[in-house]
Parts: structure tokens; C-alpha cells; sequence
């Protein structure tokens, strides 16, 4: 590498002093390069010495002309990742910033990948690896993270602006990717050719039959999205539903569609904590909103659900869901998603779950569903749609680092479901007066 040389004063002897001044300041220019340089060639030292730990799945980087491989052999492998780096910083974000920084290095265009998914997926899978590279500087974090934590607990007024950060951003903004149903979470596909928008339809359809709904029930449901969920059971069961949410994009967008499709006497839409609902109703539905709840307060959020119940009620739940081997490091921790996307999010575990349950109600679990590969293939889809909507998202005003961060997050997701080091789950509660015998299956 060629860069200028110190020079000491007797250099200058003759030289006119503007030409001093002018080498002094490209001098200062070129040391924090030299310095940046120097970084990225350590960096690239111990990220390379890092991935040489990998034992499933291969993993190929391509810088320039040079080529490397770690895992498994290609021939052999059942998962390849291939990733070109476009940028030696590319090894800094991951040196200082474990999986975090990766994150980041994709959102500055460091790296690329033909199969973002594929790169997540070999990564997850030698969890060992992954679990190294997010120690290596976390005490050096752990200041930054605990204030995060802090700031991010779901009180009333923090989940008030954790809801806002995410589900604020833009009706249309969403529109692009979802289907018509505007269904924010997994859907159930009925056959392999099933669509994104027929797997929606399944998913509700299976919600409703779960919880046996007629038009004599009053329907709560706890996280509105944008409304697709109490449309579709007042309009298919004829109940009456009550949906409360704390996105006032959601709640303005549901009540639009409420009256749109002559609802408005069936279906009341509220702004509000779920802690604030008064009243008891039939049925009880919580899709995917029990991430948002934050672990401090999930006894809470049960005792809640059972006391709104009347002694018949059922309540269907359908939760993202971790190891609980990884539950208590996990709620504590400040990864891509926590730090990006849903801030305040925290996934239980399928024994946290049953704990509060058993703990904090009197209902007992009547059914159990597991649709993990169901939501893998539900974000492939999404991500295909988000891809093809790049220009419509740049005139909704977004840059393209936050394309590439979204980008990264559904990839993200769908390698961490694939890989089954997150999953997702459907349960039915019963009160102790419903009618088990038919609601078992």
C-alpha cells in the first residue's frame, strides 16, 4: 500500500509555506484512512479466523479476487450461502457488531447476496459460531444495550411508543407487500400451490372454527392489525366484535374498512392499552401481539385475557415463540430486530406460555397447533412482493438503506423459522365452562 510518508520539518527547508500547509492537510486526511485500512485488515483477520469454525452448511465469500470457503464441502452441503462483499468495512460491522453489525453492513450495501435467506440459515445453524461472534464485544455494548432495554419497557406510555415506531410507518407503505386480507402474521397454506392471499384466508378461516364463533358470541380482539381479522368473523359468523389496538395508523385504516364494508354496527374498533378494556365477552383472539407485551408484564397480560372471559369463553392465541433454553438471554437481549424493527419486542417460550397460563387463569390449553413452516414460507412471500415494490417504497418517501434493512429483517426471520431457532404456534384456552368435548382436535 502506497500512502505519503511522515515528512519532518527539514523536508520543508525551501518549500513555500502554503505548500506546507497544504501537504500538513492532506497528511490529516490520509492518516484516518491509513487507520481505517489497518482496522479492516484485522478485522478481516478475525472474522475469517471466526468462520473457519463453521461445521453445517457452507458458507462462500467472494471479495474481489479472492475466494473463500468455510463449513462443509460444497458438493456435500445441503445449504450454501454464497455473499460478495462490496466493501472491507464489511468485516468491522461484524468484528465489533456481531449479528447486529450484519445487519448493519447489509443496510450500508458492504455486502450482497443472491440468497439473503441462505445466509441467515447457515449462520443459525452453527449457533456456536454465531454465539462467539455476538461475545466478543458485548460488555463493550452492554452499557448502550441496558438503556435501550430501559427505554424500550412496555409501560403504557412505552408500549404506546413502541406500537407507533413499527406499525406507524404507513398504511400504504404495508399495502405493498401484504395481501388483500392486510394480515401481518403467518399465514396457514391449505396446498403446496396455495397463495399468499388463499393461505390468509385459511388462517381466519381456522381462527373462527377453533373458537366455534356464532352470531350469538361478542368477539374481543387484542391487536386490531388493520382490521382484516373482526371483518372477516362478523361478516363469515355474524358475531359482534370489539378490537382495540395502540396504532392510530391501524386504528384510522380498520375503521375506514369497518364502515366500508357496512360494519359499523357489528364491529367497534378502540384506541387503547390492552390493560384499559373493561367489560366480558364470549371469545378472545390475540394474533401475534403477545411479542409486543414484554416479559415483565405477561402475568399480567394472562390474568387480563382470563378475567375478560366469561365462564364459557375461549381464547385463541397465536405467539412467535423461542427456546426456552434461549428465553432468559433472550429477553434481555438487543438484537437486529429489538434494535431496528419491533422495539420493546420479546419472544416467550412455549413453557412460558404455559406457566402463566396454569399461573394466572383458570382456563386450560384445549389445542395446540404448531405453523412454523407455515410462517417461513408466509415471509418468502412477503419478501418477494417487498422486492418487487422497491420504486412504490422510494416514492413513499424511504431511502434505500431502509429498503435494505427491511430486506434483512424478513430474511432474517424467515432463516430463523427454516431453522426452527424461532417458531410459532397456535393454542386454544377454554374457561371451565366451555364445552371441551368439542373443541378438542
Amino acid at each position: 500500500m502506497n500512502v505519503m510518508p511522515e515528512l519532518s520539518p527539514m523536508a520543508f527547508a525551501g518549500v513555500d509555506k502554503a505548500d506546507v500547509k497544504k501537504i500538513d492537510r492532506i497528511q490529516s486526511t490520509l492518516k484516518p484512512l491509513v487507520a481505517r485500512q489497518w482496522l479492516d485488515r484485522w478485522a478481516r483477520q478475525a472474522v475469517l479466523r471466526l468462520f473457519s469454525s463453521l461445521t453445517r452448511g457452507s458458507l462462500v465469500l467472494r471479495e474481489g479476487a479472492a475466494v473463500y470457503e468455510f463449513g462443509e464441502p460444497l458438493t456435500a452441503s445441503t445449504c450454501v450461502a454464497e455473499v460478495d462483499i462490496l466493501h472491507p468495512s464489511f468485516y468491522r460491522f461484524i468484528l465489533f457488531g456481531g449479528t447486529v453489525g450484519s445487519g448493519e453492513a447489509y443496510m450500508q450495501h458492504t455486502w450482497q447476496s443472491a440468497n439473503l435467506t441462505r445466509v441467515i440459515e447457515v449462520m443459525v445453524m452453527n449457533l456456536a459460531t454465531l454465539t462467539q461472534m455476538n461475545k466478543r464485544w458485548q460488555k463493550l455494548a452492554a452499557g448502550l444495550g441496558a438503556w435501550r432495554y430501559f427505554w424500550q419497557k412496555n409501560s403504557k406510555a412505552g408500549s404506546q411508543r413502541n406500537i407507533a415506531a413499527h406499525y406507524d410507518l404507513s398504511n400504504d407503505f404495508f399495502a405493498l407487500f401484504l395481501d388483500p386480507t392486510m394480515m401481518y402474521s403467518a399465514a396457514i397454506y391449505p396446498q403446496e400451490q396455495a397463495s399468499l392471499h388463499e393461505a390468509s384466508l385459511t388462517k381466519l378461516q381456522r381462527i373462527c372454527e377453533k373458537l366455534t364463533l356464532t352470531q350469538d358470541d361478542h368477539l374481543l380482539e387484542i391487536g386490531t392489525g388493520w382490521g382484516g381479522l373482526a371483518i372477516y368473523c362478523a361478516q363469515t359468523t355474524g358475531c359482534r366484535v370489539t378490537t382495540v389496538t395502540l396504532s392510530q395508523e391501524q386504528y384510522n385504516y380498520a375503521c375506514e374498512q369497518v364502515a366500508i364494508a357496512g360494519l359499523a354496527d357489528q364491529v367497534e374498533v378502540h384506541l387503547c392499552d390492552y390493560r384499559d378494556i373493561q367489560g366480558q365477552y364470549d371469545k378472545l383472539v390475540s394474533i401475534e401481539m403477545i411479542e409486543a407485551v414484554g416479559h415483565q408484564y405477561y402475568a399480567d397480560y394472562f390474568a387480563k385475557c382470563s378475567s375478560l372471559l366469561k365462564p364459557h369463553g375461549k381464547m385463541f392465541l397465536q405467539s412467535i415463540t423461542i427456546p426456552h433454553n434461549r428465553f432468559e438471554r433472550g429477553k434481555y437481549k438487543m438484537d437486529f430486530i429489538r434494535q431496528y424493527i419491533f422495539p420493546g419486542g420479546c419472544l416467550p417460550s412455549q413453557q412460558i406460555i404455559v406457566e402463566n397460563l396454569s399461573k394466572h387463569t383458570d382456563m386450560e390449553l384445549a389445542n395446540f397447533d404448531d405453523i412454523t413452516m407455515d410462517y417461513a414460507r408466509t415471509l418468502h412471500d412477503w419478501s418477494e412482493a417487498f422486492k418487487r415494490q422497491h420504486a412504490s417504497v422510494l416514492a413513499l418517501g424511504f431511502d434505500d438503506v431502509f429498503i435494505r434493512m427491511w430486506e434483512f429483517y424478513l430474511a432474517y426471520c424467515e432463516g430463523g423459522f427454516r431453522q426452527r431457532v424461532i417458531g410459532t404456534s397456535q393454542w386454544l384456552f377454554a374457561k371451565p365452562l366451555a364445552q371441551m368435548g368439542r373443541n378438542i382436535s
